[in-house]
């Protein structure tokens, strides 16, 4: 990406050559925060445009350029640059309309970028951009990428266009790309929800069905994920609740959750909630653990939930993520301590065993708030079993035992 010339002494983009920190290496630990703060220096930047547009457009080029050479010196493996860079370009494009330049060539450039992305900052630009892009713009856009597509062909060109006239809401163009390449299911949902914006609502259901289909037979074919809800919405807006309701139901039975739940009582009739509330609960205990724990705290199923971490054994329960479990334990603290306490063990232990030193202050939280737990539900017995099971295993861990053996003696 190029960049155009300004004055050496611009005190934004002394701002950029500091935030961009070339020359230094980013490890992993520091990628999120060093896009933090070259996001605030492009909102800075996007102060611009009011009043000097043209200024702000060669400051995002210059900025450009700096996130391409910057692209080797981090290990960007969440992508939190590649996603910044997205963020602007499409600011570019918004800043270049602003000051009224040529969008022919705005969108000769931006596809010249396309062209030469050797750190794969486009690769996922194309709806983002269309949407970033004005009127005349995406007019301008659409011509050049038409006759990429009308010269050489690629699924490409077609991703693209598939993009532009979904921000354009040209319904008709898409589905005659559709036909031309190849229909998807993601390709049916979003012509679907072109339609029922339009409230056309039968026709948006016909190409839900397509989609749902194509899914169906064609395992290979990617996208439309969000086809099963947009079926139940469309049947609920033409008068068929009945069969929305069923198509809930179906999908809560099939994987028990906290989102097929509230999915599920969207079409419940309001005289019916608590009766298929039970109904719910009920066909819910099969389903898994981690699961059913964030389903049964969102429904504050309290009782369901200590019995069933009563009977899972204490290898689930440290097989699941803290970020499900420690909720568990401090809702169930008060009420169901004995079970509080069982959660809190596994907690610690599933540290302990997975030898990550780091964490080994989280495991020491955990500890005491189990040992309080078994105190409270009068089990000190279980905490006196436990000091005794982490004293023989984890007696070589000498990051943990000296801070673990004071806890055992505190108050």
């Amino acid at each position: 990406m190029s960049k155009t010339s300004r004055g050496q002494h611009d005190p934004m983009r002394m701002l950029i050559q500091e935030a961009l920190q070339l020359g230094r290496f980013i490890p992993y630990s520091e990628g999120w925060g060093f896009t933090s703060r070259l996001e605030g220096v492009a909102d800075q930047i996007e102060g611009l445009l009011a009043r000097e547009p043209a200024r702000a457009v060669g400051l995002y080029e210059i900025f450009l350029a700096g996130c391409n050479k910057k692209a080797e010196e981090i290990d960007d493996s969440d992508g939190y640059l590649g996603e910044f860079a997205e963020r602007l370009v499409c600011r570019w494009i918004q800043a270049r309309q602003a000051a009224n330049t040529d969008p022919d060539e705005t969108a000769r450039r931006l596809l010249g970028w396309m062209d030469d992305d050797p750190y794969g900052f486009c690769s996922s630009l194309e709806q983002p951009a269309a949407e970033a892009f004005d009127r005349t713009g995406l007019e301008a856009f659409e011509r050049q990428v038409h006759e990429r597509f009308a010269t050489t062909g690629g699924n490409w060109w077609a991703k693209i266009l598939r993009a532009i006239y979904s921000a354009q809401h040209d319904i008709d163009r898409y589905v005659e790309l559709c036909h031309a390449t190849q229909l998807t299911p993601g390709d049916c949902e979003t012509i679907a929800s072109m339609l029922q914006a339009k409230r056309k609502f039968p026709d948006a259901l016909f190409w839900v069905e397509r989609g749902i289909k194509l899914q169906k037979g064609e395992r290979f074919l990617v996208g439309g994920h969000r086809l099963p809800d947009m079926k139940r919405q469309l049947l609920k807006h033409l008068g068929r609740n009945e069969e929305a309701l069923n198509s809930a139901w179906a999908a809560f039975e099939a994987c028990p959750s906290e989102l097929t739940y509230a999915e599920l009582m969207r079409y419940v009739p309001k005289d019916g909630r608590s009766e298929w509330h039970e109904k719910a609960m009920q066909a819910a205990e099969g389903g898994d653990l981690a699961s059913l724990i964030r389903l049964w705290l969102a429904t504050e199923e309290t009782d369901r939930l200590a019995r069933r971490l009563c009977r899972a054994s204490d290898q689930e329960i440290e097989s699941l993520s803290h970020y499900t479990t420690e909720p568990a334990a401090k809702h169930l603290a008060t009420s169901q301590p004995d079970v509080a306490a069982k959660v809190y063990r596994a907690l610690a232990l599933r540290i302990l065993k997975s030898g990550k030193s780091k964490y080994y202050d989280a495991a020491l939280a955990n500890l005491r708030e189990a040992r309080v737990c078994y105190v409270k539900a009068g089990l000190g017995e279980k905490w006196q079993a436990l000091v005794s099971e982490i004293r023989l295993t984890h007696r070589r861990k000498a990051g943990f035992m000296p801070w673990f053996e004071r806890l055992v003696v505190s108050r």
